[in-house]
């Protein structure tokens, strides 16, 4: 990799560290207006219709093997974590979802080595360990709240985590020779068209809409989610992959948490001093799993940055 391109993916992993560290408080303001499922549904919707001038020049490209590992990838790292999310957030707060994003690069390693023939060594392994462990503590603390209580709302976020991850590698693995705009523009072209459905035939968005003023305020807040922090994060996102490999891009999830919780704190969250315990030890097990030089990718380019 030149000079310039290390450059670039570094620039890139910022900006999405700042970018994605601010969807979570957006969420949390559209939660004030709407419901996780409707919060989930217009934050795909939208991107869905930003991105479907792109999405329709490009259909025609496709051969019937991208297009449905697209449909699943749209499926799986696009339309599930929105929802994921957005319930996610009725149980814990913002800073501590961004927090438990942070597991990502973790499950990439894992279902890299099971499911793409991705190598570890053993502290990759510890690593894995370390940050769960990390993970298990902060959720003991966050929010102030008892572990039994967060535990069902945090399992939202690591669930969605999983997806991204499967995603981040299927991404790598099988679509490398797809440009980053094809990707991002015809996997919410899929994902789109059910969120749709269930926004307009399953929820009275409508009707809100036109009775509630104040909802528009709301709708504001995902529309910023959806085509700033969705569509062109999820182009720059994937452009990342392509420069890179799939666990250093997933590495903007190490500092994302920093981003969230600054703003959850902004916004009146609890804090608690032991956050800064259990987010180091995340933070090192991560970087432990993704440990430079360590992680070999067997039959699938691995760019080291």
């Amino acid at each position: 990799m030149s000079m310039n391109q290390r450059l670039l993916s570094w620039i890139i992993l910022v900006a999405l560290m700042l970018t994605w560290g601010s969807s979570f408080i957006l969420i949390k303001r559209g939660l004030v207006y709407f419901s996780p499922t409707e919060v989930g549904a217009l934050r795909v919707a939208i991107t869905f219709l930003a991105l479907l001038p792109l999405a329709l020049k490009r259909l025609a490209r496709l051969n019937r093997r991208d297009f449905l590992i697209l449909g699943l990838s749209g499926i799986v790292g696009n339309f599930f974590p929105a929802f994921l999310f957005a319930k996610a957030q009725t149980g814990i707060d913002s800073a501590t979802a961004g927090m438990l994003n942070s597991l990502t690069p973790l499950f990439t390693v894992i279902l890299g080595y099971f499911l793409f023939k991705l190598k570890v060594r053993w502290f990759n392994v510890a690593g894995v360990f370390i940050a769960l462990s990390g993970a298990l503590g902060l959720l003991r603390v966050s929010g102030g709240q008892a572990f039994n209580f967060n535990i069902q709302y945090a399992s939202y976020v690591i669930l969605a985590t999983i997806f991204y991850a499967f995603n981040v590698n299927l991404i790598k693995a099988r679509l490398s020779h797809i440009d980053a705009i094809t990707i991002t523009a015809i996997t919410f072209f899929i994902a789109g068209m059910p969120a749709l459905i269930i926004l307009f035939g399953f929820t009275p968005i409508v009707t809100q809409l036109n009775n509630d003023p104040a909802a528009f305020k709301g709708l504001g807040f995902i529309a910023i989610l959806a085509v700033v922090g969705t569509g062109l994060a999820m182009i720059a996102f994937n452009k990342l992959i392509k420069m890179t490999s799939a666990v250093f891009a997933s590495t903007v999830t190490y500092m994302i948490p920093i981003v969230a919780l600054l703003w959850g704190v902004i916004d009146g969250e609890h804090f608690d001093p032991l956050y800064f315990l259990w987010v180091s030890m995340i933070i090192g097990g991560v970087i432990l799993v993704n440990r430079k030089g360590k992680v070999k990718r067997v039959g699938i380019e691995n760019s080291a940055v």
